[in-house]
């Protein structure tokens, strides 16, 4: 919305445009930066639950099948609780960064923590989902499924939180990496007019 021109001690002043573009892109700031927050604690709450989900994946008795026993379910329960606690520590510096206006660490190791950070426990995330998968498919072609399903049912909802973490993840990972470029390009993480 524009302001009109007010008059002060006899002065007609008019809103400058820059001011008007200075409050639209704080606003976008503000989204983009919430847009993250949102994205972080999805990633942090489908790889936490894909860990729970593995972790509790264990039936009483010998002859059954147990996660533990299978290094892809050990991969995929150790990477979901690395990939939540590296979500829950990045939305906690993005409530910071939004709530006090400045980065936990100094802005350019902030970029490239972020965007280097984001890269690694993504592709962990997408390689645990795998070797989980195929583990899983395996498991389901030699009849261990058919002795015990609910152990093969919670695998595979563990392996699909896992994926569903790497997607949320992922976009994460896109928005940090448009936040590298506009520091490369701009010196900062956002071209912010004053």
């Amino acid at each position: 919305m524009m302001r009109s021109p007010q008059v002060r001690n006899g002065v007609v002043e008019t809103p400058s445009p820059s001011h008007f573009h200075s409050s639209v892109s704080v606003h976008k700031l503000r989204r983009f930066n919430i847009l993250i927050v949102v994205f972080r604690f999805a990633s942090f709450c489908f790889s936490l639950a894909s860990a729970i989900f593995m972790f509790t994946n264990s039936r009483r008795g010998s002859d059954l099948p147990q996660w533990h026993h299978f290094d892809a379910f050990r991969f995929v329960a150790v990477a979901g609780a690395i990939v939540a606690l590296y979500s829950l520590f990045e939305v906690g510096a993005s409530v910071w960064e939004i709530s006090r206006g400045a980065t936990v660490f100094p802005e350019v190791v902030q970029v490239w923590f972020d965007f280097g950070h984001d890269q690694v426990f993504a592709y962990l995330l997408l390689s645990a989902g795998s070797a989980g998968t195929s583990l899983a498919r395996t498991l389901k072609e030699i009849d261990t499924c058919t002795v015990s399903n609910a152990f093969c049912v919670q695998s595979d909802i563990s392996i699909a939180f896992g994926f569903a973490g790497f997607i949320f993840l992922g976009f994460s990972s896109l928005l940090s990496g448009f936040r590298v470029v506009s520091f490369i390009i701009n010196g900062s993480r956002f071209n912010v007019q004053n």
